[in-house]
């Protein structure tokens, strides 16, 4: 017996529309202009749901700003979606730099900061989850040295597009995941007998995928018994 030796297998957006039509024993020559309407529209609702089902560890980046004396507002990218860690890259005049861990403030404890204009180097921040999101840091940086905010991050998933055979912006992990979303959605408006039966494929394809979607790193619970002294 002899494997194919490759691992190109990577169907395009169309592709895996015309696969969840057939899920829901709609034929390729029964196919109109209106299903593939509502199929591109309910392609990228599957995304919308996938990148807010976080983290999708393969829309993870390193995303940078050098930080500006004085300055502790930082407009992000609109494609942001949540941070997986922050930290704060220091110039030690050397050639050489440190890294050091800041820790994430909820919008309450931001707002207690009476000393938000105090310039130090950046121990914290508040990530304000706006349609253009900002992080604010504090203290804001001082010019006793350079700084460089690191912001690991998982972003939104690209755009799926219909034409072209342009390929979903996934690993190979989730193709079924999400060719039986996409059914599930179709079937709400074309096959409602068949949602539910759907629904399970969906459920099932996600969750497969996303416990593959992890570190496989040690879990610590640690209490935080530092009292914050920011007010």
């Amino acid at each position: 017996m002899t494997s194919s030796a490759t691992y190109s297998f990577g169907p395009s957006v169309a592709d895996f529309t015309l696969n969840a039509f057939a899920r829901l024993q709609i034929r390729r020559p029964e196919l109109t202009t209106q299903h593939l309407t509502d199929a591109a529209m309910e392609a990228n609702l599957v995304q919308v749901q996938m990148s807010n089902l976080q983290p999708n560890l393969w829309r993870s980046e390193l995303y940078t700003q050098v930080l500006t004396a004085s300055d502790g507002n930082y407009v992000l990218p609109a494609r942001m979606i949540a941070i997986i860690a922050a930290y704060i890259s220091t110039d030690n005049g050397d050639s050489t730099t440190t890294d050091r861990i800041i820790g994430p403030l909820s919008a309450y404890e931001y707002a207690a900061i009476s000393t938000k204009s105090t310039e130090a180097p950046p121990t914290s921040f508040w990530y304000d989850r706006q349609i253009t999101p900002q992080i604010n840091l504090w203290p804001i940086p001082d010019d006793a040295q350079t700084y460089t905010l690191k912001l690991r991050i998982l972003s939104q998933v690209q755009d799926a597009s219909l034409p072209s055979g342009v390929t979903p912006d996934l690993p190979y992990r989730f193709f079924d995941a999400f060719s039986s979303a996409l059914a599930h959605r179709l079937a709400r408006i074309y096959k409602p007998e068949l949602e539910m039966a759907r629904k399970v494929d969906a459920k099932e394809a996600w969750d497969i995928a996303a416990n593959q979607d992890t570190e496989a790193v040690p879990m610590f619970i640690i209490p935080c018994l530092s009292v914050f002294r920011g007010y």
